[in-house]
């Protein structure tokens, strides 16, 4: 299933922005790449998506960019102590006071405080971190949306299988009267075969003609099927796996239908079953 999410953040100096999409895949592969010193995000990453992902090849990228620092900054008090002094006895000696910028402007009284690099970064990967949920939650939301379009999808292909199952049973040739008239032409020569066959062998062609003539089996178990497929949609969470085996089901049951046609418009039906059921598998090679 595909899904596409973006997340962008800042913090202590940094910037960065988190992408992540997934594709379609049998099983879950997650690739991450991250600048070098954030091997943690990607462990983080490799924790947290088989949470909330069952299926897909998920790839996260992160790049991560740091603008130049702004040191905070303080008084040094007792500098400005000894500076307001010396401009307390200029002022007694008669000289203008001095003014305040050119009393904070003295080097040395406003001074940078250097943060702990620890401590930003501590804060940072915090930061990273929650993005990241954020980001996987986001990248979820977009891959179910693409979900219920797809159970349209796939509900359409069953109602088009489920077409072609009732007409291959208003199919003249797999009606009951059909069924007993070729049934009794084959028996006759059977009957009419030289040299003539045992009454024990005869009993046993006449079964394997019955067992090869009668489709009404397969169509009963693709009803079945259908029904099954249309519960697995309504139940929802992670159904590809058991979708995809009933897919080979469903393509079983059409195999043997068109190996016992013995009508040209019951196979032309068969075939066509075949197509559409070969449809709902690649569809549901995009559900989770």
């Amino acid at each position: 299933m595909t899904g596409f999410a973006r997340v962008d953040g800042h913090a202590d100096g940094y910037s960065w922005t988190f992408e992540v999409k997934s594709v379609n895949g049998r099983n879950l592969d997650i690739r991450c790449r991250q600048p070098a010193g954030f091997d943690t995000l990607e462990a983080a990453a490799r924790a947290e998506i088989p949470k909330r992902l069952a299926r897909g090849s998920v790839n996260l990228n992160l790049t991560v960019t740091r603008s130049q620092s702004v040191s905070q900054l303080r008084i040094n008090r007792e500098l400005l102590a000894q500076v307001l002094e010396l401009a307390r006895e200029i002022e007694g000696a008669g000289a203008a006071a001095p003014r305040l910028d050119s009393l904070l402007a003295v080097r040395g009284i406003i001074e940078p405080v250097e943060e702990d690099e620890g401590e930003a970064r501590e804060r940072m990967e915090a930061a990273l971190k929650a993005d990241l949920g954020r980001l996987i939650g986001e990248l979820v939301t977009a891959r179910l949306s693409e979900g219920a379009r797809l159970v349209t999808v796939l509900n359409g292909h069953l109602d088009e299988i489920e077409r072609l199952i009732t007409a291959a049973s208003a199919c003249a040739s797999t009606q009951p009267e059909a069924l007993r008239e070729r049934l009794r032409n084959q028996v006759a020569a059977l009957l009419d075969a030289a040299p003539a066959l045992p009454e024990e062998r005869l009993a046993q062609e006449a079964a394997i003609l019955i067992a090869k003539a009668d489709v009404r089996e397969e169509m009963d178990r693709l009803r079945a099927h259908i029904q099954a497929a249309r519960d697995m949609l309504a139940e929802g969470g992670a159904i590809g796996r058991r979708f995809d085996f009933l897919c080979q089901e469903f393509n079983r049951e059409a195999n043997t239908l068109c190996s016992k046609s013995a009508d040209v418009e019951l196979t032309r039906i068969g075939l066509s079953l075949k197509a559409s059921i070969e449809q709902l598998r690649e569809q549901v090679q995009n559900i989770e």
